[in-house]
């Protein structure tokens, strides 16, 4: 298996994570904190730390639910993963960054950099932008419709991938004798024109050591499923149940070959909250006891911002879920909270709850061997690679995944208990770029 771990901001998954009594507050702005989750992963043998990113700061039109909420004050991303990258020595380093207010020569020398620092262990979560939000910070009015970013998509990250390409591995031969610094003949200008980016390229990087740094890709709608066959390293994605988690294998991985790709070379990593407990009624009281700290009011609030900007406060919380149909800041994630509530027949009072501590990704609740026993049925059906751990409160559920979980997982030969080599694509399995 594979194993990602998501940090957002004060680094709860769970709306009300920072609540709880051994949790810290000031991840947001303390790279100590930062230093000691790196090395926590690192030391469990983790592929990646993941760093999602919102760029700016979503619900700013309801105050009094703001002000519940601590991913307000985080780091720029790509600024923190170079700070890790002189802690860590073998964990992949990721982030998100949005291809709807970025532009790809930016993007191509920031990873192409980090993967310099780093030694070969850069991603990029590669996401158009779903918060509507930002489109005010960026002079553009109005966010884009769904369709026209993944079109937009499309194009900036053939751009990146081309400006990677600028150098040959050996276009720098830096010798003193001859005064050659470079060889003309292994650049390659890109000189791309397209319909939303004019890029004449070379990029100001040598070629990564990886070729291209890792990309990763999330979602689960039409288009996020094609670009993630043809460019995607690994996906990243929201799937509740088993049956469900191997339709969306089967397809992305099905999709690959019609571009040329080995459906190895893709890992699929579900997203999953952990409760472990010593006994399932310890696990369980933990869970409840977070659930208990979220303000239903905030709850509500922070569910329409995922359901793309969706007015619910003239909804009864306790009849069924109404049905919100996909628009265009959101596709796939309205009909994935839809399908769950009519799966476990939920009222929107229960999917807000639910969505508050961890979207509308799978939940575990149990001990280690229970959680192992979970995560090997995934693995085994092939519903998953891997999974996109997603810690409702840390230190603590990082130190509970290292500590309980992961030592059942190697003694069942399912987890490494060592890293395969030094860059992310050897520990992941997936080749590397010609």
């Amino acid at each position: 298996m594979k194993f990602a771990v998501f940090l957002m901001a004060d680094s709860n998954y769970h709306i009300a994570g920072w609540r709880h009594p051994d949790a810290y507050v000031d991840a947001g702005s303390n790279i100590q904190r930062w230093f000691e989750f790196a090395k926590t992963l690192e030391r469990g043998k983790l592929d990646m730390l993941f760093v999602a990113d919102v760029i700016g700061v979503p619900g700013t039109k309801d105050m009094e639910s703001l002000s519940y909420q601590p991913t307000i004050d985080k780091f720029e991303p790509f600024t923190l993963l170079a700070a890790l990258s002189g802690v860590t020595r073998n964990i992949g380093l990721v982030a998100t960054s949005a291809t709807a207010y970025n532009e790809p020569y930016f993007v191509a020398r920031v990873l192409g950099s980090l993967d310099h620092m780093t030694g070969g262990r850069a991603g990029w979560n590669l996401v158009t932008g779903g918060s509507y939000e930002d489109a005010a910070n960026f002079s553009v009015g109005q966010h884009a419709a769904h369709g026209d970013r993944y079109e937009r998509a499309e194009e900036f990250v053939d751009v990146v991938r081309g400006l990677w390409g600028s150098f040959d591995a050996d276009a720098f031969p830096r010798d003193k004798a001859t005064g050659r610094y470079l060889d003309p003949l292994r650049l390659h200008t890109l000189d791309h024109k397209g319909k939303y980016f004019s890029v004449k390229g070379p990029l100001s990087v040598s070629r990564p050591p990886q070729g291209h740094p890792v990309i990763v890709q999330a979602g689960t709608s039409e288009p996020a499923r094609k670009l993630s066959a043809r460019v995607a390293d690994v996906v990243f994605t929201a799937q509740s149940a088993v049956e469900d988690a191997k339709a969306f294998y089967a397809d992305v991985k099905g999709r690959m070959p019609r571009h040329g790709r080995h459906p190895d070379d893709l890992k699929i990593m579900p997203g999953v909250a952990m409760y472990v407990g010593r006994s399932q009624q310890e696990a369980e009281e933990k869970f409840e006891h977070l659930n208990s700290l979220i303000p239903i009011e905030v709850s509500v609030s922070r569910l329409g911002r995922m359901l793309g900007g969706v007015d619910l406060s003239g909804y009864d919380l306790d009849a069924p879920m109404p049905e919100i149909a996909s628009n265009a800041a959101r596709v796939s994630t309205p009909l994935n909270y839809v399908r769950l509530a009519k799966r476990d027949n939920l009222t929107l009072r229960q999917v807000a709850t639910r969505s508050g501590a961890a979207k509308d990704h799978w939940t575990l609740i149990g001990t280690p061997k229970q959680i192992a026993d979970e995560l090997e049925h995934w693995f085994v059906e092939q519903a998953a690679d891997g999974f996109n751990l997603l810690p409702p409160h840390v230190p603590g559920a990082l130190n509970e995944f290292v500590d309980l979980v992961v030592p059942e997982l190697q003694r069942r030969g399912l987890f490494r208990t060592e890293y395969e080599g030094t860059m992310l694509r050897q520990n992941l399995g997936v080749s590397f770029p010609a």
